[in-house]
């Protein structure tokens, strides 16, 4: 992973977009250091949109309607969340200037959150910034078993009723991999980002439940053929 200077740049949503399109994104130290940093891996996590593999057990947690799933109604909630502001998380790549820059990317319609509702108390969820054909997955949180798995669920479904081609999300971890997350190198990360910004997906929110109900179930029919 290379880094790059920050230098002293306001960090804005138009800056953030023209970093994501050329393959770099931001993290800082820590929740509480104002300076963040460019970070462009040599080696970048992706979840390809056609080999999502879902667990026999969470498919039925999904089916069973546990959780009320919510697009954009609680972004601010969410990135706070995300961030550790609870304390359970108290380490956190997610301080105050990239906070209020992706609240900002969210009021112009970039970013987006997948909400996990139970019992009218958000109990997990997950946001990231949809440009083109691409989506950056950026971070995940949890406050009741399953809860973040479900929004990813949810969010695979709608990037590909929607569109999109490529779902981005920068480091692979053992939880993501089982769900089929891979490494790939740099140079064919920027070929896929590339040919994903010539991509008009369909608005992320703008889909009726029906068409997620069957998205989700070609998803699952998809998922069936692989080891669970």
């Amino acid at each position: 992973m290379s880094r790059h200077d920050p230098g002293v740049q306001k960090l804005t949503p138009e800056l953030l977009l023209r970093a994501y399109a050329a393959g770099i994104f931001p993290m800082a130290e820590s929740r509480d250091d104002p300076g963040v940093f460019w970070v462009d891996p040599q080696v970048r996590g992706i979840m390809p949109l056609d080999d999502f593999h879902i667990p026999r057990r969470l498919k039925k947690t999904v089916r069973s309607g546990g959780f009320e799933v919510r697009i954009d109604t609680a972004f601010d909630e969410v990135i706070r969340l995300c961030g550790g502001e609870d304390k359970v998380r108290p380490e956190t790549w997610i301080n105050a200037a990239i906070e209020n820059a992706v609240i900002e990317l969210f009021d112009m319609g970039f970013a987006h959150s997948i909400e996990t509702w139970r019992d009218g108390r958000l109990v997990g969820g997950l946001y990231g910034i949809a440009l083109g054909g691409a989506f950056f997955g950026e971070s995940m949180f949890s406050r009741f078993r399953d809860a973040s798995k479900v929004a990813l669920v949810h969010l695979m479904a709608r990037l590909r009723l929607c569109g999109f081609t490529l779902l981005d999300v920068q480091f692979i971890t053992d939880h993501l991999r089982r769900f089929g997350a891979i490494e790939i190198p740099a140079r064919i990360y920027l070929e896929k980002l590339n040919a994903a910004m010539e991509v008009q997906g369909a608005v992320f929110g703008d889909v009726s439940p029906t068409d997620v109900s069957d998205a989700l179930g070609e998803l699952f029919l998809q998922s069936s053929t692989q080891t669970s």
